[in-house]
């Protein structure tokens, strides 16, 4: 069984017709290097998942979850790009944390198939209008502005900030497992999801190349954190309001994708707390005019609400995107991402100490570290200077 981002051979202990099967990364965990690692693994789990729902709000609260993208690219639009187009972002938050409470109420992954459908097509249509504005505005400007060695920053600690938003990217091995957990075989989950991931990091990387390289050679040392919602396009106006329309949809669901692991969790435990609980397992039918009937259950309302509610609360307290996104990346790049997977692969291929394999794999984990220390630093640092001045 191999658990890294890479391989999803998940059930034990044979890889695709195995009795038992891990449905979650910290499963995992525990089954190689046990419960002691299993605690910690947690720790950065449902940080990570919490992290994510504070940076959606957050990215919604910049731009309305993107309403404000399009009214700002209004009023530029009617009143040019000189006018003082500034909306506030508190209402927005509120409005992002209004949805979600209701969004919160899908009961579980299996059955989120349409959303996490919806999130990802509108995810790559924005991020294809973003690579197509850019590379419009290079062939429009006749040059490819910027340096091989970036934008100038003021000290090294905004260099290694960028550090932390790059490895935020890619986040999904948490996901990897829940989401490979909904499958259903034949042909069996291990090689669905491989087949999945290659093509979903493949396409997820070329858009990331493209958008932050093209956006870069069209505007260069003024390119704005995000070129869609930072106005270094304005025109033509409707299409950059159709973009941030899409990237409201990506982040309703991706909202969801990450908090539901955490409702999961909280459920589980109140069931092994309170077996016979009718608090915990009524539901009450509901019908709203030309919508398809669903049932409510008390206890998943109120303790879904008071999570949506301080990821919302949280999102208003530090409302920095880039440095919120770099501390987050930063923090769980190393452990999640490539010290567990590592350590996991180690034991179950019953790598032998240092022999070549494991030296280079140690290496690795080490350059990660290295790497993540560097964004932490210049994220944290940055979030300070934005908060205090």
């Amino acid at each position: 069984m191999e658990c890294s981002s890479a391989g999803m051979d998940c059930r034990h202990p044979d890889p695709e017709y195995g009795p038992n099967r891990n449905p979650s990364y910290v499963q995992a965990v525990k089954l190689f290097l046990g419960e002691k690692s299993q605690k910690l693994c947690r720790i950065f789990v449902y940080e990570c998942f919490y992290g994510g729902g504070v940076a959606y709000t957050i990215t919604a609260a910049i731009s309305m979850s993107r309403c404000r993208a399009i009214q700002k690219a209004n009023c530029y639009h009617i009143e040019g790009h000189e006018a003082k187009c500034e909306y506030g972002d508190s209402f927005y938050i509120l409005l992002f944390g209004a949805v979600q409470i209701v969004m919160s109420q899908i009961p579980d992954m299996h059955n989120m198939v349409w959303l996490s459908v919806l999130a990802t097509i509108m995810s790559f249509f924005y991020s294809f209008i973003g690579f197509g504005l850019g590379f419009a505005q290079v062939i429009e400007n006749g040059e490819i502005k910027g340096s091989i060695s970036g934008a100038p920053a003021a000290n090294l600690g905004d260099k290694f900030q960028a550090l932390g938003d790059i490895v935020y990217a890619y986040p999904f091995s948490l996901l990897v497992l829940e989401i490979q957990n909904t499958l259903r075989s034949p042909p069996s989950e291990n090689k669905t999801m491989k087949k999945a991931s290659m093509t979903a990091t493949s396409l997820a990387t070329f858009f990331y190349f493209c958008c932050g390289c093209f956006g870069y050679a069209a505007f260069g040392n003024n390119t704005p954190g995000n070129i869609l919602t930072g106005f270094g396009f304005y025109e033509p106006y409707w299409l950059i309001g159709l973009a941030n329309a899409c990237i409201v949809l990506h982040l309703i669901g991706g909202y969801q994708i990450y908090s539901q692991p955490v409702f999961s969790l909280f459920e589980r435990w109140f069931e092994e707390q309170y077996p016979s609980s009718g608090y915990m397992n009524t539901s009450y039918k509901f019908k709203l005019p030309l919508l398809p009937p669903f049932r409510m259950n008390l206890c998943r309302l109120w303790y879904r609400t008071v999570y949506v509610v301080s990821t919302t609360t949280m999102a208003m307290m530090f409302p920095y995107f880039n440095q919120v996104l770099g501390v987050l990346g930063s923090f769980n790049f190393w452990p999640m991402c490539i010290y567990f997977p590592v350590e996991m692969y180690l034991v179950q291929k019953k790598i032998s100490p240092w022999t070549t394999k494991w030296i280079m794999l140690k290496t690795f984990s080490l350059l990660g570290l290295l790497v993540s220390v560097a964004g932490l630093v210049g994220s944290v640092q940055g979030i300070l200077r934005a908060k205090f001045g």
